[in-house]
């Protein structure tokens, strides 16, 4: 018999292409790369470790300026807030664990124009990096004078801030096993400074009746309203923001479902506790000459340092100025890590070129990503350059993806029950109620933050909008029409919110007066809640929680 002829040669395979559907292979193969190295404690340490940041060498200061000694009620109710909040992106992180999950959710639930702007948002908040690294240059400037003038950078000190983003980027150039043992070095530190501080104060002499000391105001001498600017206007929203890290780690720990929903909440309730005996060694040991003008009158450009030399700790001042650099040092490293995640996140989004989502095999970092990130924190710092500055807009954008992260929670859920499909393991009690209140919480939070932050806050996040117009739409996608109308709650939401901030109490005209501006941004967040989740259910109806099912593997 003659010999078969050989078979025809396969055709080679297709490249990857741009949108969800083509390019679900590529997202596939670079998710699976992530090391899974990570457990409880690692988990939260890196948690622990984001939230202690720069927030305690300020925030009690700032707070105690702006609710005298009610700030304690302040640090409370952040972070029971903050704990609701993480309720939902613990369920979230546990049925659906992902690297770079906060990106992720919107798009899935909500569609391709609140995945951009969600996103856009994402990529801003490499900003709150940067506001670590100036907190750092601020202290560094007791020691290297003209780093830090007038409230900003000067030239010589980006100079320096530049090296140290180098630097930390550097440091997360490795594989994820070592940026977790190293973090967990960082965050013992972190914990023994703050409390060997605490307890030098008090040690040092307290002022009895300091919490109700009429010669002060009392208790609350501006009123208790002021207690809400002061989550915001205090620095309070942005110490505590940050509970969320592990969360974006899930796609790289051993057992998500179980160790991501306890190291998110033990590293909020650890970081709380730190906060409050933080603010009341501030409050029992400022000395009465500082009070002459009451608490708003007390300002120092590094609060705790300069305290210590106040009370002759000498010694103590020179570990705070040291921890200085630890701390917002720690937290700066693990921004940079997380920063990369979302740009990682982002570029299987479509939002950025797929350029950036390659992982590095033998690491498994995603270095790309890791280089974009390192250009964006240069440029952060190069407009705003100081601390307050930086984090009374930063705040806002992490409000804005707890706030998405609540509709996505309901959106699924809710099309689960239309579906009648199986809940999937790591579903939390009590969601239903749980969600519209995350909800409505963030947009408080958000109009809490002041006129002042909104009208620079609010407009970034609303380029989101063009953004999505201009950007290539693949065949595969959805209409554009569609995806408008499945997006259209976010846009009116932030247009509600800047409306309301203009007129409310919160730095703007008063025309709204309070208590009925935060009832009213209450009422219009539950209406907008439940707009977002039928258009969710809509979109996922439309077939794209097929496309997501796809990318998460």
């Amino acid at each position: 018999m003659p010999p078969k002829p050989p078979p025809p040669p396969s055709p080679p395979p297709a490249p990857p292409q741009e949108g969800p559907g083509p390019a679900v292979p590529l997202a596939l193969s670079q998710e699976h790369r992530l090391k899974r190295d990570l457990g409880f404690w690692g988990l939260t340490s890196i948690g622990f470790s984001n939230i202690l940041g720069s927030g305690w060498l300020f925030a009690a200061m700032f707070a105690a300026q702006t609710a005298g000694p009610a700030a304690l009620l302040s640090w409370v109710a952040a972070g029971a807030l903050c704990a609701l909040v993480a309720l939902v992106m613990v369920e979230l992180g546990a049925t659906r664990p992902e690297g770079g999950g906060t990106a992720r959710w919107p798009l899935y639930a909500s569609g391709r124009l609140v995945g951009t702007m969600i996103g856009w948002s994402v990529l801003l908040s490499v900003g709150g990096t940067a506001a670590e690294i100036s907190a750092i240059m601020q202290y560094a400037a007791h020691y290297v004078p003209g780093i830090f003038r007038g409230g900003s950078l000067t030239w010589p000190g980006l100079a320096l801030a530049g090296g140290l983003s180098v630097l930390l980027t550097a440091l997360n150039w490795f594989a994820v096993r070592m940026f977790a043992r190293l973090n967990n070095l960082v965050s013992l530190l972190k914990v023994i400074i703050p409390l060997v501080t605490v307890v030098a104060l008090f040690l040092s002499g307290t002022h009895a009746g300091r919490l109700t000391d009429a010669a002060h105001g009392g208790f609350a001498p501006y009123g208790y309203a002021a207690c809400l600017t002061a989550l915001a206007g205090g620095g309070i929203v942005y110490s505590v923001n940050g509970f969320q890290a592990p969360l974006d780690f899930s796609g790289e720990a051993r057992t998500p479902r179980r160790t991501v929903p306890a190291a998110v909440l033990t590293g909020i309730g650890l970081a709380v506790v730190v906060y409050l005996l933080l603010q009341l060694a501030f409050l029992f040991t400022v000395p009465d000459g500082n009070l002459a003008h009451g608490w708003r009158g007390v300002s120092f450009d590094s609060p705790f340092g300069q305290l210590a030399l106040l009370l002759n700790l000498q010694w103590l001042a020179t570990l705070l100025y040291a921890d200085a650099v630890i701390s917002p040092g720690g937290s700066a490293y693990v921004g940079v890590a997380i920063d990369a995640r979302h740009t990682y996140a982002l570029a299987k989004n479509g939002l950025l070129p797929r350029f950036f989502m390659r992982i590095n095999p033998r690491s498994g970092a995603a270095r790309r990503a890791l280089v974009l990130n390192l250009g964006v924190i240069v440029v952060f710092l190069l407009p705003f350059g100081g601390w307050q500055s930086i984090v009374s807009v930063m705040g806002d954008m992490y409000l804005l993806i707890y706030a998405a992260s609540a509709v996505a929670v309901a959106a699924f859920r809710a099309h689960d029950r239309e579906r009648g499909a199986e809940p999937p393991d790591g579903r939390l009690p009590g969601m239903r109620w749980i969600a519209p209140v995350s909800f409505a919480v963030a947009s408080e939070f958000v109009y809490w933050s002041g006129w002042h932050s909104l009208r620079l806050a609010l407009p970034l996040v609303l380029f989101g909008l063009p953004l999505f117009l201009m950007l290539r739409w693949v065949p595969d996608a959805l209409p554009r029409r569609l995806e408008l109308r499945h997006g259209a709650w976010l846009v009116c939401h932030l247009a509600a919110l800047t409306l309301l901030s203009w007129l409310g109490s919160f730095g703007g005209t008063d025309t709204l007066r309070a208590p009925y501006d935060s009832v009213t941004v209450a009422v219009v967040s539950v209406a907008v809640f439940a707009w977002a989740v039928r258009s969710g259910t809509d979109h996922l109806r439309t077939g794209a929680d097929r496309v997501a099912d796809g990318l998460n593997g």
